[in-house]
């Protein structure tokens, strides 16, 4: 690894007991190899949030722009993803 950085951070007593309860395990060789783990998981979670964030952007603006919905009431949008959803769980 190249280009360490060294940043200290203050945990809770129990996180800190987590961390080294995964060290003390053999699970981990040190606490800062736990904390990096942590952060690349939060790293990709946030990449696949973001990700998850503009595809529903995107569905929201391709509705917008599909036009005025035929569905007169909540309740007709209810009824017809009623028969929509009764209708899938026949074929299977």
């Amino acid at each position: 690894m190249s280009n360490i950085e060294k940043i200290s951070i203050a945990l809770t007593s129990e996180i800190a007991a987590v961390v080294r309860d995964a060290v003390s395990s053999g699970e981990y060789a040190s606490s800062s190899e736990v904390v990096r783990e942590a952060l690349r998981e939060w790293k990709l979670k946030r990449t696949l949030l973001q990700s998850d964030i503009n595809e529903l952007r995107s569905l929201w603006t391709e509705g917008l722009a599909s036009g005025r919905g035929t569905m007169q009431s909540m309740d007709a949008i209810k009824r017809e993803g009623r028969r929509r959803l009764a209708k899938d769980t026949k074929k299977e």
